[in-house]
């Protein structure tokens, strides 16, 4: 080492043989009323590791080095940042017509996901004819598609999408239908009846397997869980929920410490009360009387409650209707709903009207779908008391899966 004149730093560097570490000493001038102290870093680049050291030099010029034990430096944070990235999963996202804006929201929601486009085009016949847009650029990558069956006359065409893409050599495919529409037919009651669950799950079942092994599907709350035992061994389905949605808006309410949770009958008290049991619980229950179907009090008490009705799905919205008055007429001072579905066929949803305060047993405070279908969500959108819990962010992470 040769001597230096004083300056702010001293830069010493090394020069080993090429299978060897190369380090530099980057030496900054530290001035002490005493015996003068040198901290330097070494910096080994073939691992990217570092050591501090504190160097004091005495009076002799003779040089000390007092090792300290290796600690984590930004290096090695931005590492751990990059892995992060690398390891999160590209997907490219196709979608059907109606579900353009929530396939737009779930890419907004994540960085990760790319939006594909398909053409929908139909032959003068009537027939679809169809084209998926840069096919060869999808080949090994991760496809999935976001679909909607909110009538049969748009499956078909949708369904010959969903046969072709895994076939494009693809390293997996994901198909994410929020509502599974024909779920709440999935039992007989008499010879000839016919399970149109069990049948749509079959279709679903033979979709070709990708590169990647057979498809997953991810539904939202489908409306009976044994229906999972209607799937095939050729596809694997995910059942996710949108309770979580509900449960983060319920907690910014002003009176979100006086909410109690109703259920409109047995079945969804089985659906849903684990998810939501730190709640007080209400449960009604559907009796028959003559030839009408009633709905009464079972258990729990809705007095001096902000209550909200749970299910997964509503049609007509005539139970719904008969449970707020029932809770409204047992106390309860404000009602809400929640359902993850909303059908509304022939506007039914306009049956429900807006309580501002004060009048529960004739309308709502507050009643939140979500946007799995899309055609409600754009009849009851700014419309009191709906408001829309958007499934992007849980799709969003479902593909990630």
């Amino acid at each position: 080492m040769s001597a230096v004149s004083p300056s702010p730093s001293i830069l010493l560097t090394s020069t080993k043989p090429s299978n060897e570490t190369h380090k530099t000493i980057i030496i900054p001038f530290i001035k002490k009323p005493t015996i003068p102290t040198i901290q330097c870093e070494f910096r080994s680049f073939e691992n990217n590791s570092s050591s501090y050291q504190n160097l004091i030099a005495d009076s002799s010029n003779r040089i000390h080095i007092i090792f300290k034990p290796p600690s984590s430096s930004p290096l090695t944070t931005a590492s751990s940042m990059d892995l992060s990235i690398k390891h999160s999963k590209r997907v490219c996202l196709f979608y059907c017509s109606e579900m353009k804006d929530l396939a737009e929201r779930i890419a907004s929601a994540s960085d990760s996901i790319e939006l594909r486009g398909i053409t929908w085009r139909t032959f003068e016949d009537g027939f679809p004819n169809l084209f998926i847009s840069n096919a060869h650029g999808i080949r090994g990558q991760r496809v999935a598609f976001l679909a909607s069956f909110s009538s049969p006359g748009v499956i078909f065409e949708q369904l010959s999408i969903i046969y072709a893409l895994p076939k494009l050599f693809v390293s997996s495919f994901t198909l994410v239908l929020p509502f599974f529409p024909t779920g709440t037919f999935e039992r007989m009651e008499e010879e000839g009846d016919v399970a149109t669950a069990f049948t749509l799950a079959r279709i679903l079942s033979n979709i070709p397997i990708s590169r990647g092994g057979p498809t997953s599907l991810v539904i939202f709350d489908i409306h009976a869980l044994q229906e999972r035992f209607y799937f095939g061994d050729n596809i694997l389905p995910c059942f996710e929920s949108g309770i979580p949605l509900l449960l983060n808006r319920l907690q910014k309410l002003p009176d979100s410490d006086n909410i109690a949770i109703a259920f409109p009958d047995d079945g969804a008290w089985k659906r849903f009360h684990k998810q939501l049991q730190h709640f007080p619980t209400i449960v009604c229950i559907k009796v028959r009387e003559g030839d009408q179907r009633i709905v009464r009090l079972k258990e729990g008490d809705p007095k001096g409650r902000h209550v909200v009705i749970v299910d997964d799905l509503v049609q007509s919205g005539g139970t719904l209707l008969e449970c707020q008055k029932v809770l409204a007429n047992h106390g309860a001072t404000k009602i809400s709903a929640y359902v993850t579905h909303g059908i509304f066929p022939n506007s039914t949803w306009e049956r429900f009207k807006h309580d501002a305060g004060g009048n529960p047993e004739n309308g709502m405070t507050y009643f939140w779908i979500t946007d799995s279908c899309p055609r409600t969500v754009k009849q009851v959108e700014n419309k009191s008391p709906f408001e829309i819990l958007s499934l992007a962010a849980p799709i969003a992470a479902a593909l990630q899966v």
